[in-house]
């Protein structure tokens, strides 16, 4: 357990004498980039922040193929929220909202809230949402109704977010895993879910993945797999944002030519990445989506 990546890491472990797994995320730089891209209020600053570690904790226990993205709409002051991992481990995230904005942020007194967990590809149209019951006001105790709900099997999650990183903690009870103690440990959960909750928000932000799983489950024989390392990363692209032209139709984007003198120009909400197009490519764009059989066309 020495000489572990404590940044922009992904964790996965078995408690094997409890039959437990778990997923710890711990995001530095990955974080900071993205909380960087806007002046948040303090509220929606941790909300982000938890919301993008969990983005990367739900992918530590599933063959993911694509992204995995936690998105939160309502018509109240936080209009947006978003965090995505993807399956090479590159995260993103960005909050929209109206001040005021209350402080405690609460989940549950949100009008009209949302929140949906998508997993899938988008570009091959292959995608799976599950909608989360906000009956909590923080993000963690919606997504352990989610795993009941999902899954029928209780889990444990932990989240915290500061100006310097961002964390998670899950754990999943797991019937038959580990070694024949945890099949006639009858207690084996509760225990472990007694030792989670010794621990407090400053101490998960503070201390590195490996000595916060030695100081907590020493006993319970931890095994921990092979890190994944994360990072931010935004999946944009000429070819998406040329899709979403054409997608538009010729009136907007002929609006949009006039608008700014024959050329457009599309800048990335999550990497600040810009796009340009002047009236040839413009006319390119439609003539393809005018094309028989081009993409985004009636078939």
């Amino acid at each position: 357990m020495e000489n572990l990546p404590v940044e922009d890491v992904l964790h996965r472990f078995l408690l094997e004498r409890a039959g437990v797994r778990g997923t710890l995320v711990r995001l530095g730089p990955a974080w900071r980039e993205v909380a960087g891209r806007a002046d948040y209020p303090s509220a929606l600053h941790a909300l982000l922040g938890e919301a993008l570690a969990a983005s990367a904790l739900l992918t530590g226990n599933i063959k993911l193929d694509g992204a995995l993205s936690i998105e939160l709409k309502s018509s109240d002051a936080l209009r947006l929220l978003f965090a995505e991992c993807s399956d090479q481990g590159r995260l993103r995230g960005l909050a929209r909202w109206n001040e005021p904005l209350s402080e405690p942020l609460a989940l549950d007194a949100l009008a009209d809230a949302i929140m949906a967990i998508t997993i899938g590809n988008v570009d091959r149209g292959q995608r799976y949402q599950g909608l989360v019951d906000l009956r909590h006001a923080d993000l963690a105790g919606s997504l352990e109704d989610y795993f009941v709900q999902s899954e029928q099997l209780p889990a444990r999650i932990l989240l915290a977010a500061d100006g310097e990183h961002a964390v998670g903690l899950m754990l999943q009870k797991m019937p038959g895993e580990g070694g024949r103690d945890a099949v006639r440990d009858d207690d084996a959960w509760n225990r472990v879910v007694h030792l989670t909750a010794t621990l407090g928000a400053q101490e998960l932000l503070a201390i590195a993945p490996e000595q916060l799983l030695y100081r907590l489950y020493h006993e319970e024989s931890v095994r921990l797999f092979q890190p994944r390392p994360l990072a931010f990363g935004c999946s944009c692209s000429r070819e998406r944002v040329t899709a979403m032209l054409r997608s538009l139709g010729r009136d907007e984007v002929e609006a949009a030519l006039a608008a700014r003198g024959d050329e457009i120009e599309v800048v990335c909400e999550f990497c600040a990445q810009r796009y340009h197009f002047d009236r040839i490519d413009a006319e390119h764009l439609l003539s393809e989506a005018a094309a028989p059989g081009a993409p985004g066309t009636a078939q």
